[in-house]
């Protein structure tokens, strides 16, 4: 009884944590309407110059880091502290680019592994939420039918900017397969290039597609 009072008037630990995150869903919302006359070239150039961004990011913090004499090890944190903080600063665009990608892809028609699929997807508010978790390196548990997979490609999207390759893990090679060719129409969309892990691959091509 004591344990329900409580939560009715601080909230569970889940609760608060949306509660602090929440704001993101109108801010990436907002981003969205800001671009929705955006063609897929502005996309485009738009993911260019996020890389270019995050490059310079790098660079500086390398610059100042060796200024100040630092060990190999501490410069590669410095570099990675930026990096992470850049990509803080463009999530709020990027999962909105991802959207807007969605969004011109919708009624288009696909050939996914074998099947012709038509696109359908955009995402909604409870995978905004899940996005912003995942990005924050949090867990994100959803229900069946809440849309995981579409979640996961805005983190993912956003942390490609570093051109260090994100690696999403899934269960069986035909889902790799798959998810490769049907979520990588929003990556190529962008402008950002694909690849896929099976355990049929010989070691070269698994090597490439690393």
């Amino acid at each position: 009884m004591f344990s329900n009072l409580l939560k009715k008037m601080f909230g569970t630990s889940s609760e608060r944590y949306l509660k602090d995150i929440d704001h993101y869903v109108n801010e990436i919302n907002n981003n969205y309407k800001k671009i929705t006359n955006w063609t897929q070239d502005d996309l485009k150039n738009r993911t260019v110059e996020m890389i270019e961004f995050i490059d310079n990011k790098r660079e500086e913090a390398r610059e100042k880091a060796e200024s100040e004499n630092l060990e190999p090890e501490m410069i590669d944190k410095e570099i990675y502290k930026a990096e992470q903080s850049a990509l803080d600063e463009l999530m709020v665009e990027a999962f909105a680019m991802v959207k807007m990608a969605c969004k011109q892809l919708l009624g288009k028609e696909f050939m996914v592994v074998g099947n012709k699929m038509k696109w359908d997807m955009v995402p909604f508010e409870v995978q905004l939420l899940g996005a912003v978790v995942l990005h924050r390196g949090d867990i994100a548990e959803m229900k069946t039918g809440e849309g995981k997979t579409l979640v996961a490609t805005m983190p993912i999207f956003l942390n490609a900017l570093t051109k260090r390759g994100v690696h999403l893990v899934t269960v069986n090679d035909y889902l790799a397969e798959r998810d490769a060719e049907w979520m990588g129409l929003i990556y190529q969309y962008l402008g950002l290039t694909v690849g896929k892990i099976l355990n049929t691959m010989p070691n070269e091509l698994r090597k490439d597609n690393y």
